[in-house]
């Protein structure tokens, strides 16, 4: 590819900031409240025109579990955001506190609130461009991009909220991506919704869920007549009264880091949507004759793209061995949900994937760990991350990437960046773990 280099020229500098936050999804979101909650002047930047990430934008229609199965394990921010979500969802019981489903609309105004009320300063529409160091060792400036053009802006401590780890890449932090074999990632889905269901058909069932022998989708994926529906993957909650969210369906190539793939799978997924809702209409026609695609999600719905390697990585050995930390700053129980390569379809069909050992889950009342050490890039000391890209192996990624889990990470990082704000010297690799797990637990968090 050509370059072109640019003219040398001056672009404003916006230098008032204590901690900025790039990335507006669960992490950032719960990032920014908990550094401002701390008296931190907080900028949160956000690609898109709202916050909620995969919850709003993404359209994922559900809640993974916030208990272990006795308990509520993702406290503190995850748990005030979860209880507000399930007061917009009045047709769940009040007792389900697992998969509950989610009011993307509402959502969008929760975050609002909460980031707001804490006196985080929000700014949509924009895009980090490029990150400038001051030493190796330490982000300078932040180089942003949006309808005023290119603009900087500085803090004391950085917080990469952005699921791909773009910040932390751009600043020189190692990573890995994708398995060890070929470099392959999980597979994307873009969730979307239906409208003018016959609920009264669709709850007599059958189940539409993957787990359902009898689900049409493998009438659907049998019937050769929808050649972009390839497995049967195929998830549903009801997200309101006669609307149904689906997170269905699966694009594979998709690296959210490669505009073009991403480009190709927004247009690959509106085409598999509208394929899953005619065969819905053919297979089960008593509950979809009528229905329509009421949304398709804005967001792409990606699982996996960079890891940073941190100061520790959280490996399958430690979830197996529900591993407890000296400094861990959450607790984790969902299971290993890892989905499978086109390769891996055609295997598992064969039953060459033993899926139990695969997507291995929990007893009740089981967790492990998440140290802060995932928190913190190697070789760079004024900056963070939380959400999918923490610090860990392929197989622990297929766990901690879920939104309870980037909520719990996001409040972590954003306690540790207001600490690190009273160090004479930014270095957040030599924080305090005592004073910021006291001030975490003050703060609602749940970890042994």
């Amino acid at each position: 590819m050509a370059e072109y280099r640019m003219p040398n020229r001056q672009i404003p500098l916006d230098d008032s900031w204590d901690v900025i936050v790039v990335g507006g999804g669960p992490a950032g979101c719960a990032a920014a409240t908990a550094a401002a909650r701390e008296g931190r002047k907080t900028l949160l930047i956000e690609s898109t025109g709202c916050l909620g990430g995969m919850g709003t934008m993404g359209m994922v229609p559900g809640w993974c579990p916030f208990t272990d199965r006795e308990k509520i394990v993702y406290k503190g921010i995850a748990e005030e955001v979860f209880m507000a979500s399930k007061k917009s969802t009045p047709h769940v019981p009040e007792a389900q506190m697992d998969w509950v489903p989610i009011n993307s609309e509402q959502l969008k105004l929760i975050y609002d609130r909460l980031v707001t009320e804490a006196g985080v300063k929000v700014l949509f529409n924009t895009v980090i461009s490029a990150v400038e160091m001051e030493h190796h060792d330490q982000i300078d400036v932040l180089i942003a991009s949006n309808k005023r053009g290119l603009s900087a802006y500085k803090a004391r401590v950085y917080i990469d909220g952005t699921g791909d780890a773009d910040v932390a890449i751009w600043a020189g932090a190692e990573y890995a991506k994708g398995d060890e074999k070929n470099g392959n990632l999980q597979p994307a889905t873009l969730c979307f919704s239906v409208g003018n269901v016959n609920m009264e058909e669709y709850r007599k069932g059958p189940w539409l869920h993957t787990e359902n022998k009898n689900s049409p989708i493998y009438s659907i994926l049998n019937s050769s007549k929808y050649p972009r529906i390839r497995d049967p993957f195929m998830c549903e909650n009801e997200v309101a009264p006669g609307l149904l969210g689906f997170n269905a369906g699966h694009v594979w190539g998709v690296d959210n880091t490669n505009p073009q793939s991403v480009s190709d799978a927004l247009l690959e997924g509106r085409e598999i949507a509208n394929d899953l809702l005619r065969g819905l209409s053919e297979f089960h026609p008593d509950a979809f004759e009528d229905a329509f695609i009421a949304q398709t999600a804005p967001l792409m719905g990606v699982r996996e793209t960079r890891r940073i390697i941190g100061d520790y990585i959280l490996t399958r050995e430690d979830y197996f061995n529900r591993q407890t930390f000296p400094d861990e700053i959450g607790r984790n129980s969902y299971y290993l949900d890892i989905h499978l390569s086109e390769e891996e379809v055609e295997e598992a069909k064969e039953g060459k994937i033993d899926m139990g050992v695969r997507n291995a889950n929990y007893g009740k009342g089981e967790s492990h760990g998440i140290p802060y050490r995932c928190l913190t890039p190697r070789g760079i000391s004024n900056l963070l991350v939380a959400g999918r890209s923490i610090s860990c192996d392929r197989t622990v990624q297929g766990s901690v990437r879920v939104m309870p889990v980037c909520l719990v990470t996001g409040q972590a990082a954003g306690t540790a960046a207001a600490l690190a704000c009273a160090q004479e010297e930014v270095d957040v690799h030599a924080l305090n773990i005592d004073a910021l797990r006291k001030t975490l637990r003050e703060n609602g968090a749940y970890f042994l």
